[in-house]
């Protein structure tokens, strides 16, 4: 047996940047005299139990930067959340393969996964090299200060609502954005970076981190409205009431399912109409628009942020770095420093594996609808350069004639 091939896979959702992780991998792992042979699984997890694999020691480097500068997941990904059973028919096929180090890159469930396969390869004596590379737009990692993918998913969505809100000022009315986000509004908060003037939307931030009152929204919609004649929503597709129970589905007469048994969130734009109806019912307001972000945010080409796409790259090359040491298995977390600087550790898998960050309470603002300043200055190094700036026109009213006094 040889340890000198390594196999590496993506999972879960696609994001911007997830590909500069699988060739920041390949290439350092290309550069080292330890290591002869790159696969890549197809479709993640299911892909290395079918045995579908493609050998990247044949890829060009040039290809292979032309790969890492579009997003989502070149090998293609899976929603697989395999168990024990399932992480043992991996490790047979690692182990059938003589593969010495298994990179995968995804979130949490991802990370588990590697967690098993780990033990596994521990149990059966294998000197196999486990790493997690992390990727996950919803910001949901814990041990890491944020999370590849999200910033570019954050970038997008802090411009989306900068042009719901110049929209939404030329024609007002109430408008809803629905962000992903099941249990952490890291990417919900981030539409509150789109204002520029004091009454610009979003107005309304609601998180999954704080319990929704149908009856409080429609009154903070309201106030707003009143105030302003428009009113701007972003909400996480996530949030729930006092119980736990999602929006969603206690709006929906009925409800679809994803395959862990959770109440299917994305793809789908049932939360947007179920209270943009309730404004049109409760409130007689007649121009209310909805949208669901939707799919839209993860991997939307030409809207990336380049300090995302470099960390995002340089994790996976610390990964390989890492394996390479010997030193143990473990999952790449980011961390910050200073103004705005990046270090790189290496966290136990039982640390990251399964568990769940939500956003800490000093991010949120009193009023539960918006963000504290702390959370602006956590998410503004991570937009990168070049965000554009939306400007009003300044001229002065012409006093009137026929309506004076009006």
């Amino acid at each position: 047996m040889t340890t000198s091939k390594i196999l590496i896979a993506q999972g879960g959702g696609p994001t911007a940047v997830i590909n500069q992780s699988l060739v920041g991998a390949v290439l350092a792992a290309r550069r080292s005299r330890q290591i002869d042979v790159v696969y890549g699984a197809r479709h993640g997890v299911r892909g290395i139990v079918n045995e579908d694999l493609v050998d990247l020691t044949q890829e060009t480097t040039d290809n292979l930067e032309r790969v890492a500068a579009t997003p989502a997941s070149a090998l293609g990904s899976t929603r697989d959340k395999p168990d024990v059973k399932y992480c043992q028919e991996i490790f047979k096929v690692l182990r059938a393969h003589e593969i010495g180090q298994f990179f995968y890159i995804g979130g949490n469930d991802s990370s588990d996964t590697v967690r098993i396969v780990s033990e596994e390869a521990r149990k059966a004596g294998y000197p196999l090299r486990c790493m997690h590379i992390p990727k996950t737009i919803d910001n949901d990692l814990v041990g890491n200060d944020h999370t590849p993918g999200f910033p570019s998913a954050a970038r997008f969505v802090v411009q989306a609502f900068a042009g719901a809100n110049l929209d939404n000022a030329a024609l007002p009315g109430v408008y809803v954005g629905v962000v992903m986000g099941r249990h952490a509004g890291f990417l919900t908060a981030a539409a509150a970076l789109a204002r520029k003037y004091p009454d610009d939307g979003p107005h309304l931030v609601y998180l999954p981190e704080r319990s929704f009152s149908t009856e409080r929204f429609l009154a903070d919609v309201k106030a707003v409205h009143d105030r302003l004649g428009r009113c701007i929503v972003a909400v996480s597709e996530g949030i729930h009431d006092a119980s736990g129970t999602a929006i969603a589905s206690q709006l929906a007469k009925t409800v679809e399912r994803d395959a862990h048994g959770n109440v299917q969130l994305s793809g789908t734009g049932a939360l947007a109409d179920l209270l943009c109806d309730q404004i049109k019912d409760q409130l007689k307001i007649k121009r209310v628009r909805g949208d669901t972000f939707g799919y839209l945010q993860r991997s939307f080409l030409g809207c990336v942020s380049d300090v995302d796409q470099r960390e995002a790259r340089e994790a996976g090359e610390r990964a390989v770095q890492y394996a390479l040491s010997g030193a143990t298995d473990g999952s790449v977390a980011i961390t910050r420093t200073g103004d705005y600087a990046v270090g790189y550790s290496l966290l136990p898998l039982e640390t990251v594996a399964g568990k769940t960050r939500v956003m800490e309470d000093d991010l949120i603002a009193a009023s539960g609808t918006d963000v504290t300043d702390a959370f602006r200055r956590y998410l503004q190094p991570l937009l990168g350069a070049g965000m554009p700036e939306a400007s009003r026109l300044r001229a002065p009213a012409v006093a009137k004639v026929l309506n004076a006094g009006r």
